[in-house]
């Protein structure tokens, strides 16, 4: 698996926000088959930062409804890592 398969997208929501500028910690969706170890390579390959902590939670699927039909929603995993002092990833700052 490559760094960009490993790190589907980035997570941004009004908490990732507040862990991101207090705590400098960066939420992603990952490959559910992905382990923290390879979720820090990847990160530090990807955006040239050195990570210290990767915490990984996985999302099981929910059932949702859209009107009549009730559907199932895909299973995530999310990870969230701790930056380095002084590293940061300007792509969060932008949005």
């Amino acid at each position: 698996m490559t760094a960009y398969d490993i790190i589907k997208k980035p997570i941004i929501t009004e908490k990732s926000e507040i862990l991101r500028r207090e705590f400098n910690k960066f939420t992603f969706e990952v490959n559910k088959k992905a382990n923290k170890i390879e979720i820090r390579k990847a990160i530090e390959t990807i955006f040239n930062v050195k990570v210290t902590d990767v915490a990984t939670s996985n999302i099981k699927s929910v059932s949702a409804r859209h009107g009549q039909k009730l559907y199932m929603t895909a299973a995530k995993k999310k990870a969230v890592v701790t930056l380095a002092e002084g590293n940061a990833i300007t792509y969060f700052e932008t949005v």
